[in-house]
């Protein structure tokens, strides 16, 4: 735990040093669970949803996107439901004056007895060396099986009284664990409460005749009350898909751990519409496609697992949560659920208008169920950052900073370093930059020996760097140095284009990594 502590609080460090992440209002003391992209950070942040979106749009004929307004007619949360049950249940420490999030108090506290798992796993695999099958660990050690067991029971628990809004029961839970206050230790909890999580704001020139709006809390809802719209003028059959990016807005009270939960942050979804009592199978579709776009980042299999959900949103008739080890544990990054027919009929209840599809094949109209894939950009974000930052030990017993960014999503490809400021070199050197630029975001840097730039770009994430020496003025040819491996070559300058496109295309990418999706 301490580890993980340390290398977040690196991460978090290394993100402002490196322009990736800032303080928001820095020289005003900033504002509490509020960030700002700095300029590695919005490239990388757009690189991110660029892959996204060909993956999720571009590749599907049957899936296409939209841009909705923040602002909506305020009965849309009526409607969805966020007004009546759109909660957090909080809960205070009286001594420390500090207020926490109920449900993650208790499933910290299950992330603990997680913990005690992997690291009796970690004891095993050191005692048995190759011979280890952990799966047979897992099903046949008694220590471990008691873990699970007390992990599950007390999921189980949380999720059924979360679900009778029983916060009694959670408080209850909270003082039988005995969970004390992270800052202080102590135990006097207050009763647990519900908290609304919308921002309320006024739509109008004048109090009197102002309307009272909110900043919408998610951006699904954009997308379910123009469904109509999208499939008469996209002609759609389902099933289809309307995919959306943009942004969110939640009164996080309990808002924490850098950006993972913020207050303002940027999702990207897609509501997926099928016939009723087909739900089942287009969510178990939709679970495995979504792995797979993770796993073509190359991030690590074992870093992404599936946790299915004991208690359901009031839309849902399953969810579960791609999960990703952050820093901090396993956390939530990306939600698949069944949404029913609950959005598109409370909108149709509320507004009057019929949402209906009639389906030729069957010769009937109705109201379609919904499959939504829903991913945080700036979980996303936090997910490659603190996966890609490393401190690695070489060979000549020295240690290197590196952010090993996917080349596909990293800011900048590659630095053009001139050898030195003079001969003509940066002159060779602006050209190769003027030249690659129409392609790809490059940097030109000559500060410093060339040994301390190829240092601060491996900590800047830069794939590729290309150095233009007194040879290069002989026979036009550089060295191209790769992040990752640290290996040189000695290539054409006319090459330089087809490498960094091979190792950076989007398509390379999700084809080398076996992006096969199941036909959609």
């Amino acid at each position: 735990m301490a580890n993980q502590d340390e290398h977040f609080k690196k991460v978090i460090a290394h993100a402002k040093e490196y322009g990736y992440i800032f303080p928001s209002s820095e020289i005003y003391d900033g504002l509490s669970a509020i960030y700002d992209y700095a300029q590695n950070g919005v490239e990388l942040k757009k690189n991110i949803r660029e892959y996204w979106w060909k993956a999720m749009v571009q590749m599907h004929e049957n899936i296409v996107g939209i841009d909705a307004a923040i602002f909506m007619h305020p009965t849309t949360w009526k409607a969805s439901g966020h007004v009546d049950a759109f909660n957090d249940p909080l809960i205070d420490n009286k001594d420390s004056k500090k207020r926490y999030r109920a449900d993650v108090l208790v499933e910290d506290y299950v992330a603990k007895i997680e913990a005690k798992i992997e690291k009796e796993v970690a004891k095993a695999q050191k005692r048995f060396g190759d011979a280890f099958d952990k799966e047979q660990f897992l099903a046949t050690n008694g220590r471990v099986i008691e873990y699970q067991e007390k992990a599950a029971t007390i999921l189980k628990r949380l999720g059924k009284s979360l679900e009778n809004e029983d916060l009694a029961d959670v408080k209850a839970l909270i003082e039988e664990l005995e969970i004390t206050d992270p800052e202080t230790g102590s135990k006097n909890w207050t009763d647990v409460k519900q908290f609304n999580l919308m921002f309320g704001t006024k739509l109008g020139a004048s109090a009197d005749s102002a309307m009272d709006l909110y900043l919408r809390p998610e951006t699904a809802q954009g997308i379910f009350v123009n469904f109509l719209n999208v499939q008469k003028t996209g002609r759609m059959k389902i099933p289809f898909g309307i995919a959306q990016t943009g942004k969110a807005f939640r009164n996080e009270i309990v808002a924490r751990q850098f950006i993972f939960r913020q207050r303002e942050f940027e999702q990207m979804e897609m509501q997926f519409f099928v016939r009723p009592g087909e739900q089942k199978k287009w969510y178990e579709t939709w679970k495995e496609n979504r792995l797979k776009w993770h796993l073509s980042l190359g991030m690590g299999e074992e870093n992404y697992r599936f946790h299915d959900h004991e208690k359901l949103a009031h839309y849902a008739d399953a969810a579960t949560d791609i999960e990703f080890r952050f820093p901090f544990g396993f956390k939530e990054l990306e939600g698949i659920h069944s949404r029913t027919d609950f959005d598109l009929g409370n909108h149709e209840k509320y507004s009057g208008k019929k949402l209906q599809y009639f389906d030729p094949e069957l010769n009937e109209s109705y109201v379609p169920y919904v499959v939504e894939t829903s991913i945080g950009l700036d979980r996303m974000f936090l997910a490659v950052f603190s996966n890609a930052l490393q401190d690695e030990e070489l060979e000549n017993g020295t240690t290197r900073t590196v952010l090993k960014i996917p080349a596909v999503l990293a800011p900048t490809k590659a630095a053009i370093l001139p050898l030195v400021k003079k001969d003509g070199l940066p002159e060779v050197a602006r050209k190769i930059v003027d030249e690659l630029k129409w392609d790809f975001m490059v940097q030109y840097d000559d500060k410093d020996a060339v040994g301390r730039r190829y240092r601060r770009q491996d900590a800047a994430g830069t794939p590729f760097c290309i150095t233009v020496d007194h040879q290069t003025l002989e026979d036009d040819t550089v060295t191209i140095r790769h992040r990752d491996t640290m290996e040189q070559q000695r290539v054409p300058v006319s090459e330089l284009r087809n490498i960094i496109f091979r190792e950076t295309d989007m398509r390379t990418w999700l084809v080398r990594m076996d992006h096969v999706e199941k036909n959609v």
